[in-house]
């Protein structure tokens, strides 16, 4: 029996990824993968489409991830001073919320999604806090707030 190439469009459990030019039997093809829009039928022409969208898109990873690095290196070496109304017992009368340090992170020139601000609850003592910023999946930075009581 032959086989034939096809080009995934989508990722398949035990084939391949989204993008892999993968060799399966005739059937497989035209029966499931073809009809249900999950793969291509490998030609030349669209081998090449593929192949270049792959760099493209590498190409582009690469440039973001360093833009992405760069940011990192700024928010590691950032800290943040808040001055919030507390308790004798060192809580807070309100709390320090991912907006809140989105806005703050926006007035020292950083551009943040509060989205990406990575805090289980929001701040509700004094003290030093650490907090996370997942700017993608791979690369997570961390700066420090310090929240201090009002006078």
């Amino acid at each position: 029996m032959g086989q034939i190439q096809v080009i995934l469009s989508e990722d398949v459990h035990a084939l391949g990824d989204a993008g892999d030019v993968v060799t399966v039997k005739p059937g497989y093809a035209r029966n499931f993968l073809i009809p249900q829009g999950k793969a291509l039928l490998a030609t030349a022409e669209r081998v090449n489409e593929v192949e270049h969208r792959k760099r493209v898109i590498s190409e582009k990873l690469a440039k973001d991830l360093k833009d992405v690095t760069a940011v990192k290196t700024k928010l590691d070496n950032t800290v943040l001073e808040i001055a919030a109304q507390a308790g004798e017992e060192g809580k807070l009368f309100g709390s320090v919320t991912a907006q809140n340090l989105a806005d703050l992170l926006a007035e020292k020139g950083l551009e943040v999604d509060r989205r990406k601000i990575q805090l289980s609850e929001a701040i509700k003592t004094l003290g030093d806090h650490t907090v996370a910023i997942r700017l993608r999946s791979d690369v997570i930075a961390e700066f420090k707030v310090t929240v201090t009581a009002v006078e």
